[in-house]
């Protein structure tokens, strides 16, 4: 089986589909409250200096994540 590919690994100017959350409690409420949910697509426009946070585009908004974060979403 293949190894889960996270938004944390994604590149910039990549393209893909969240599959599932694996967070919990008030930070996967905050991930679904901005749209991250089944089947939603994303695009990674850029990462900061050090690769965190990232810029993503989300339902036609561009929000910030820590990897910290961005690593509990699994995408297609």
């Amino acid at each position: 089986m293949d190894t889960p590919k996270k938004l944390s690994d994604m590149s910039e100017g990549a393209t893909a589909k969240v599959a599932a959350l694996l967070a919990e409690g008030g930070i996967r409420r905050r991930l679904r409250d901005i749209g991250l949910i089944e089947g939603t697509s994303i695009r990674c426009l850029n990462r900061g200096p050090s690769g965190d946070p990232a810029a993503y585009l989300i339902r036609g908004a561009v929000i910030a994540l820590r990897r910290e974060d961005s690593s509990k979403v699994i995408i297609e």
